[in-house]
């Protein structure tokens, strides 16, 4: 059974957990990781500063599990990500909608996103969701810098 429920900040170590985990099985075309070592520090340090600067993260446990999570702020869904050997099993979209949701329900209209060029993967989950290319791109911090890509999101009403 998938469970919902707000993140806090002791909740970062597992948060990362995850982000890593999903981001060593999805993006090694993009970030070799002989070439480039995850940067826990780094990513630990960003989500600390989110969280810290009123960024909303909702947890999907299983059997007390951390098994995926996303951010949200005003006009945002920052990050989503889910553990791989759940990928498929409906994690990603109950997030999703929870995400879209709860930010319909603060009165945004719109959500933005950035999501990597080169992860069809993420691409083809936005889209199937109604998320569109919105022209702006930019160059991803973490080497080998790669490209982001935007992608906007109409709500409808909530």
């Amino acid at each position: 059974m998938i469970a919902l429920r707000g993140g806090v900040l002791e909740d970062a170590p597992a948060l990362v957990a995850v982000e890593k985990a999903a981001s060593l099985a999805a993006f090694p075309h993009v970030f070799p990781p002989e070439l480039y070592p995850y940067p826990d520090a780094a990513v630990l340090e960003d989500l600390l500063a989110r969280i810290a600067t009123g960024t909303e993260v909702i947890v999907s446990e299983d059997a007390g599990e951390v098994v995926g999570w996303v951010s949200v702020s005003p006009g945002w869904l920052e990050q989503l990500y889910v553990l791989p050997e759940r990928w498929g099993t409906g994690v990603g979209p109950v997030l999703h909608d929870a995400a879209v949701e709860r930010r319909g329900t603060a009165g945004d209209r719109a959500l933005r996103l950035w999501t990597l060029e080169a992860n069809e993967r993420s691409r083809r989950f936005y889209e199937r969701r109604g998320w569109r290319l919105d022209g702006h791109t930019r160059v991803v911090p973490f080497p080998p810098h790669p490209l982001d890509v935007g992608y906007t999101l109409r709500i409808e009403s909530c």
